[in-house]
């Protein structure tokens, strides 16, 4: 209140003001970091980075986008911009 920034989440611990993030993050533990340890910092870094951008990303199909990935839905709906 004092720097006059206002919260964006309604309570403590209520999943469901950011469930898109929520969703991302048990999907990132299910896939990537479940039963993996990192050595370092970094490691865990580029494992994750690699697992965003070579496979969530270009490859991962979603329900809620059609059964497409990420990347196809944005081209997809980038097409239908330029047409219209």
């Amino acid at each position: 209140e004092a720097a006059g920034i206002t919260c964006s989440m309604s309570r403590r611990g209520n999943c469901w003001d950011n469930a898109v993030a929520e969703s991302f993050f048990g999907t990132l533990k299910a896939e990537l970091m479940q039963e993996r340890d990192f050595a370092t910092r970094i490691e865990a870094i580029a494992a994750i980075t690699e697992y965003v951008e070579n496979f969530y990303n270009p490859r991962r199909r979603h329900s809620s986008l059609g059964y497409v990935s990420p990347l196809m839905f944005e081209l997809q709906h980038a097409g239908a911009r330029i047409a219209a």
